[in-house]
């Protein structure tokens, strides 16, 4: 069964094959290659779910999505959503560079990621292996993680991408930029939106969790 994985950003692409792993077995991540819809919602589920539909609609195929960004306390939770954009540049050394000017002269440094994995099921696709007719109408489903800590002063480590070399999970020593591969695939909020999404997604999908 294949399902498209509706993103442009190559980073996600790898993250998310690592981060799945064994629990894709039976099923086929493809690239997408479409139109990028306008994220015009006003949460991380809706844009998840945007995208997500999106690209189903495109190819045709289920599709899987994440929106994802981080929400600073002492900024009433910008950037959020708007967080891939927040310099205008769409440029992640920018986005975190306003973001560290933004927090000059601020204690309350107190900030967690959050991520929104959304599943689309086109009309028509099975509900799992028993249901052969598929289903006549399309089946969405969301699910949202939050990874709390702190916005460091100055950036550091050199692995991750976006405000990762300023993020500082709490239980951990340094920034995510720090953490190995392996350890961000556990702790990371897109980890855990995409564990609790992947059951969903073989259930609908293949017939079992």
């Amino acid at each position: 069964m294949q399902v498209v994985l509706a993103t442009h950003n190559a980073h996600k692409v790898l993250e998310l094959r690592r981060i799945l792993g064994p629990a894709l077995d039976g099923l086929e991540l493809v690239a997408y290659d479409g139109p990028e819809p306008v994220e015009d919602g006003e949460t991380f589920a809706a844009n998840a779910l945007i995208k997500a539909r999106a690209a189903s609609a495109h190819t045709g195929l289920p599709a899987l999505a994440d929106d994802s960004g981080v929400c600073v306390d002492a900024l009433g939770g910008a950037p959020g959503i708007h967080s891939a954009r927040y310099a205008g540049t769409r440029n992640d050394s920018d986005n975190l560079e306003l973001l560290l000017k933004n927090l000059e002269g601020v204690d309350d440094r107190a900030a967690q990621f959050a991520c929104a994995a959304a599943l689309v099921v086109p009309a028509g696709v099975a509900a799992g292996a028993s249901d052969v007719a598929g289903s006549a109408e399309s089946r969405e489903f969301v699910e949202l993680a939050l990874w709390p800590g702190t916005i460091a002063a100055h950036r550091s480590g050199a692995a991750g991408f976006g405000y990762d070399p300023i993020f500082c999970p709490d239980g951990q020593q340094g920034t995510s930029a720090e953490l190995t591969a392996e350890e961000k695939d556990v702790l990371s909020h897109r980890a855990q939106a995409f564990t609790a999404i992947m059951p969903i997604v073989r259930a609908q999908l293949l017939g079992n969790g």
